[in-house]
């Protein structure tokens, strides 16, 4: 069944309701659970380093390939929400995410664990970017709150996967592991997804015949803006990266140890959590594009502060201040493809853009240790981080500059 032959949004939903919370307080379960895909493999990595008596290198590419399948399964899932519906797409995506994991049980070999960790993060994909996009649809007043509630999960996930997992691998070893996360996310997210299918009835599957155009015309075709959009994500998360992905190190090397250094990842991340309700809140009354521009001015101003203080209660706030003021980036794309694109396109359009925020992510951790390798210090990595935090910038206030435009000219035609 495609978008023209699907079941219309029934009069008894109305956006914003009661009835749109209790749909997104499902997705932020199914969110949180599903997250499990882009945590378990950093928990696991040192178990299957031993067992397969690799260099931690070729084990961490089971982490570059979770990565490369999270940001191309949110593409494709996003495309099959868009035809099919969220509960459907995101049912497939579950089985498929626990097939790689009781499979990577069973491997006897690095090369086939790192392989099928692309299958696993394809189906954690399904519970991010597409259930962003499906949010966007049940709230109109509150749109950017639901989109980055919705986004939330992965932090939240980030929060209680990593001590089960733990304990799992400690106790039953890491291969039992994988099995239980398979069943485990597979019983409680079909569940969930049964929960939310039932609440929204006929309108799994939507018509946007009805749907509102979009609120903001920045004179850009639909693909012209996505790509932007794209290399906009690159940016902001080249930046983002380097002290998500080497703080740890960077403590390391520093004399601190490696524990304050997760300390400070943790405190980081859950902070984090506070960023993205706040930023929702903030979207919905200022718009996705200045939103995203505040939060990638206040990243770079944070990343500016790691160059000039490396005490250890400096790191502790300064990483505080990154956590605070990076949660709320990536959600504000999403919002931006759902003011600024046709709502039968969100779940597909928001996936591509994803894709590159991922692609950022993946490329400044690679990046940021190059330059270390290179330089012997991080302070270059930070230089470089500031960099493309500044491209961002640049390319986010020129399409506000765009929309500015196309308001004022829009007004003079009107006088």
């Amino acid at each position: 069944m495609n978008s023209e032959t699907a079941i219309p949004e029934t009069p008894a939903f109305q956006p914003d309701s009661r009835q749109a919370w209790t749909r997104l307080a499902l997705a932020l379960v199914v969110g949180s659970l599903g997250s499990v895909g882009m945590w378990s493999v950093v928990v696991v990595l040192p178990a299957v380093q031993a067992d397969f008596a690799a260099t931690r290198g070729a084990a961490s590419l089971a982490f570059t390939f979770t990565m490369a399948g999270f940001g191309i399964g949110g593409v494709v899932v996003g495309r099959l929400t868009d035809r099919f519906g969220i509960v459907a797409s995101i049912a497939l995506a579950t089985v498929l995410m626990a097939i790689g994991y009781v499979l990577s049980a069973f491997t006897t070999a690095l090369w086939q664990f790192v392989l099928l960790h692309l299958l696993i993060g394809a189906g954690s994909s399904a519970t991010f970017a597409p259930l962003m996009a499906e949010a966007s649809h049940w709230f109109e007043r509150k749109r950017g709150i639901a989109v980055a509630l919705a986004a939330t999960g992965s932090y939240i996930g980030g929060t209680f996967w990593p001590p089960i997992v733990s304990w799992g691998m400690l106790n039953l070893g890491w291969r039992p592991t994988q099995v239980g996360i398979a069943v485990i996310t597979t019983v409680l997210t079909l569940i969930t997804l049964a929960v939310l299918r039932a609440k929204m009835g006929a309108n799994e599957r939507r018509s946007h015949a009805n749907a509102p155009p979009p609120k903001v015309d920045l004179q850009l075709s639909h693909n012209a803006l996505t790509a932007i959009l794209f290399i906009a994500g690159i940016g902001c998360c080249v930046a983002m990266a380097m002290p998500q992905v080497h703080i740890v190190a960077y403590c390391s090397d520093l004399g601190y140890g490696a524990a304050r250094g997760a300390e400070m990842l943790s405190v980081m991340l859950a902070l984090g959590i506070i960023s993205r309700v706040g930023s929702g809140f903030l979207a919905d009354r200022i718009g996705g594009l200045r939103t995203l521009l505040v939060g990638a001015i206040a990243q770079g101003v944070a990343l500016m502060f790691y160059l000039f203080f490396d005490g250890l209660s400096s790191l502790y706030i300064i990483s505080a201040m990154f956590g605070l003021f990076q949660g709320g980036i990536v959600p504000a794309y999403a919002i931006i493809v759902r003011e600024a694109m046709p709502a039968s396109q969100a779940a597909t359009r928001v996936g591509i853009v994803i894709l590159g925020t991922i692609a950022g992510m993946s490329l400044g951790g690679w990046l940021s240790g190059v330059i270390f390798d290179a330089t012997g210090s991080y302070r270059a990595a930070f230089v470089n981080g500031v960099a493309w935090n500044l491209f961002n910038v640049t390319i986010v206030t020129w399409l506000l500059m765009r929309a500015r435009k196309r308001t004022n000219m829009t007004l003079r035609a009107a006088a």
